[in-house]
């Protein structure tokens, strides 16, 4: 255990030169080559058994925090009360774990103490079944204490341990139930998910940051229908949007694209609980969800414009039609209409095509902007803009075909 430390590792700057895998291996084969014990631990392991390819590779070690920073220079320390540490390696970023056993999680996320153990009890930790699983990164071999593989192959979420218990630790692990039931197809063990509903209606010790990013995750993905359908069905939805819990269809999110946004997905999902409970505002889901002001911005503009095709639409000038379709959540808007009025969207989508066949098309060039009506005299104020708005219009209709006709338009209304 005390070889002389490795000169083949990399600066942290450098750009990746290898896969994950890749670098995931190295970094183990150099552990184990000092005599302690090194697999691949949780999602990678479930994700190679089905096929996938994972975006990351996390180990477990039984070597403990300070022999991993002899071994590696670049290792730095993110939770070494936690025996977490971080190994850079040829532009990668690879997190290795001491095995461990938790104390009591006292608040609903970290466990007030740890003790360094061995693979078979750090396995007992983890949440499910499918996560529990090891995988030797040099031989491949898969190293099963909680019978991972037998879950996997019959698509069962089932909880390690006392699901009650390993809820309490963390109830971030409710939403994560939904996930990974949704994403891998799988049905849920009975007393798993009596343990999930029993503890649905509390998500305290875990942040407005973490529960976003949890629905961030399951929104991205396709299956994000039966992630909704489940985080309504456990009552899920209460405690992380801040309202009441709501049980119905989601037609707008079933009629979605595979690739949507985040923002889309989330206003979609508003407007299907709007149905059910429209006294619930959107407005409170930015801080429940944690969204950034541009995920906020986006969802708002969403839902206003669905809300103009659905009651102004037919009654708005061309000019206001070509506006409203150049507006950048236009297309957004359009997917999420498209699951309860389909034949509105191509409706809708065949006048949009017409308009922008004529008078320049959606959203030309104006013929005239603020500098040029400075230019001739006139001076900022409460009416400039108007008459800028008003000329981009007749444009727009094709009323106006040239800077010329704009100007002298605009000399007319300036003089009224």
């Amino acid at each position: 255990m005390n070889k002389p430390e490795s000169n083949s590792q990399e600066s942290p700057s450098r750009l990746p030169e290898c896969t994950p895998r890749e670098a995931a291996v190295a970094v183990s084969r150099l552990i184990i080559e000092r005599g302690f014990i090194a697999y691949f631990a949780g999602g990678c392991v479930r994700d190679e058994i089905l096929g996938l390819v994972p975006t990351d590779f996390d180990i477990a070690t039984s070597a403990p925090p300070e022999e991993i920073a002899k071994i590696f220079r670049s290792a730095r320390g993110v939770g070494e009360a936690f025996g977490v540490m971080l190994v850079h390696w040829k532009g990668r970023v690879i997190e290795v774990a001491t095995f461990r056993s938790d104390g009591e999680y006292l608040d609903g996320r970290r466990p007030s103490d740890v003790r360094f153990v061995n693979a078979k009890e750090d396995a007992q930790r983890r949440d499910f079944t499918i996560n529990g699983l090891f995988r030797h990164p040099l031989t491949g071999e898969i190293v099963d204490f909680v019978d991972g593989q037998k879950d996997l192959a019959n698509r069962i979420l089932r909880a390690i341990g006392d699901p009650s218990a390993r809820l309490r630790e963390d109830r971030l692990r409710t939403l994560r139930a939904a996930r990974f039931a949704a994403r891998f197809e799988m049905t849920i063990d009975s007393a798993t998910e009596l343990a999930i509903c029993a503890a649905a209606r509390d998500l305290s010790g875990v942040s407005r940051e973490r529960i976003g990013g949890e629905f961030r995750r399951m929104f991205s993905h396709s299956t994000r229908l039966r992630s909704a359908q489940l985080i309504e069905r456990w009552g899920l939805d209460a405690p992380a949007l801040a309202e009441s819990n709501s049980i119905g269809a989601c037609a707008r999110i079933s009629g979605l694209p595979s690739e949507v946004s985040f923002a889309t997905v989330l206003a979609a999902w508003r407007l299907d609980r709007a149905e059910r409970a429209p006294n619930n505002s959107s407005g409170a889901w930015r801080e429940s969800l944690n969204l950034s002001g541009n995920e906020s911005k986006e969802m708002i503009e969403i839902l206003e414009i669905v809300s103009t095709l659905d009651l102004k639409w037919d009654s708005l000038p061309p000019s206001a039609r070509k506006r409203l379709a150049s507006r950048s959540a236009f297309s957004s808007a359009l997917k999420v209409l498209f699951g309860v009025a389909p034949e509105r969207v191509i409706e809708v989508g065949k006048t949009v095509a017409r308009l922008a066949t004529e008078s320049g098309g959606l959203a030309p060039e104006p013929f005239v902007s603020g500098s040029d009506l400075i230019a001739i005299g006139f001076q900022p104020g409460p009416r400039f803009k108007g008459i800028l708005d008003q000329l981009y219009d007749l444009q727009l209709e094709g009323a106006l075909n040239s800077k010329e006709e704009a100007i002298v338009a605009a000399r007319l209304e300036w003089n009224r």
